[in-house]
């Protein structure tokens, strides 16, 4: 009995090629360890600033650009016009002010995603995504833009423009949110006051920075860190913020 023939598999797909902006080392090789272990994404290089991840970006030639906003040197900012012409711009960071996310997304990048309020697959189907054109904003960044165009739209046009931009963000928002919208700060029952602390501690501040930003003592930051260590479960600063920001 003769077999019907039939055509061979397609190839599987290339995996997407990343480079890794990002100052924390944590970050770095948080990213690097969860994209480079899966079949459809791998990273072809990282930086620690801007001009390292222009340098990389004419080198490496990546798919995709995971870029941070707080670099020293040239931060990611300054630096996004530039990346842009090279490839695609995804900002992947823990700062949502309003100002800042405004500015990415008009400078160019294809999405803005807040450390903490995403899982592993939505990132890489963010990274998918924004490859193809298709922007992704997470709710801490869909929320500052919002506050923005509050703050700016004129009172007799500012309904209108308010409900435009919610339905532009949940429409983006639908395919990245948490099935539960959990955030890190629900997820690990943190207190504002413990998750803008946890903040700080995940960009690389001292106990004497945070102490001096949160008007404070350093008695206070240490007691606030041994709470939160505990909520997240961690021994070490760097591991409570690869926890934080969704790296660990």
């Amino acid at each position: 009995m003769q077999h019907p023939h039939f055509p061979p598999p397609a190839p599987a797909s290339p995996p997407l090629r990343l480079l890794v902006a990002d100052d924390n080392p944590v970050v770095r090789a948080g990213l690097t360890a969860l994209l480079s272990g899966r079949a459809d994404t791998t990273v072809v290089a990282e930086a620690t600033d801007g001009r390292e991840a222009y340098e990389a970006a004419v080198r490496h030639r990546p798919d995709v650009i995971l870029l941070d906003v707080r670099m020293p040197g040239v931060d990611g900012i300054s630096a996004l016009p530039h990346l842009v012409r090279l490839a695609p711009v995804m900002m992947l960071t823990y700062s949502h002010e309003t100002e800042t996310v405004r500015e990415a997304l008009r400078l160019g990048a294809g999405g803005y995603l807040v450390h903490g309020e995403f899982t592993t697959e939505q990132l890489v189907r963010a990274i998918r995504d924004v490859r193809e054109g298709r922007p992704h904003v997470t709710p801490g960044a869909a929320e500052a833009l919002l506050t923005g165009l509050r703050a700016s739209a004129p009172a007799h046009g500012e309904g209108e423009i308010v409900a435009d931009a919610r339905r532009i963000t949940t429409q983006a928002l639908s395919q990245l949110q948490p099935p539960v919208g959990q955030s890190s700060r629900s997820r690990f029952r943190l207190s504002e006051r413990e998750a803008e602390i946890m903040d700080l501690i995940a960009s690389g501040m001292t106990n004497q920075q945070i102490a001096a930003a949160c008007f404070i003592s350093e008695k206070t930051v240490k007691n606030h860190i041994n709470r939160i260590f505990a909520k997240l479960q961690s021994t070490t600063r760097s591991q409570a913020a690869a926890k934080w920001l969704g790296v660990a």
